[in-house]
């Protein structure tokens, strides 16, 4: 039976972003580790073999219940009552960010079997509406310098390279990865 009043028929398990739960960790985990597998890179291979998914739960769990600062933040997309996507919001931590006008999305994945639906969109939106309540009026990203996809997802919501690039991996230097940074203003 439909009623008039709003919200009386919308979907409890309808697609959106919220802040995360301490309870879902081990979702936040399986999808990171999803999106971490599927790149199929020896980089993203060694860290999942050192990693166990117990491990990235508990850290997990401790961001969303205990962050460093106020403004860290834990989003997920959700979809029929599960998390299919996260990213998180904080201060820039670059030696060159202004830290009160630079704000970053460090995680930014969706779960392979949940893209193309508007999830990423979504959380990239809620990441931008979050930083900006938090006072911040520009956001940077770094990601691997041959994520062309995650590029051009980017650069089309606005987001331009900013010049500059780091390369980043383990202490023994086993691991090596590349990467670029975007820039946006959101003032």
């Amino acid at each position: 039976m439909a009623t008039d009043h709003p919200g009386a028929n919308d979907d409890p398990h309808a697609d959106s972003v919220r802040l995360a739960l301490p309870a879902e960790s081990w979702g936040i985990a399986a999808v990171q580790r999803r999106c971490w597998g599927e790149t199929a890179d020896d980089a993203a291979l060694t860290l999942l073999e050192g990693i166990d998914l117990d491990t990235m739960a508990a850290t997990w769990h401790r961001a969303i219940s205990r962050p460093p600062e106020a403004s860290w933040r834990v989003l997920v997309a959700v979809a029929g009552g599960q998390v299919v996507g996260l990213a998180t919001t904080l201060p820039s931590q670059d030696p060159d960010a202004d830290p009160g006008t630079d704000g970053a999305i460090d995680e930014l994945v969706v779960d392979p079997t949940a893209r193309r639906r508007g999830h990423g969109s979504r959380l990239l939106n809620a990441c931008v509406d979050t930083l900006r309540a938090d006072g911040f009026t520009r956001v940077r990203h770094w990601l691997r310098a041959d994520d062309d996809l995650r590029r051009i997802f980017l650069t089309d919501a606005g987001w331009a390279a900013d010049g500059a690039h780091r390369e980043i991996g383990s202490e023994d230097d086993a691991i090596r990865m590349k990467q670029i940074r975007l820039h946006t203003a959101i003032d």
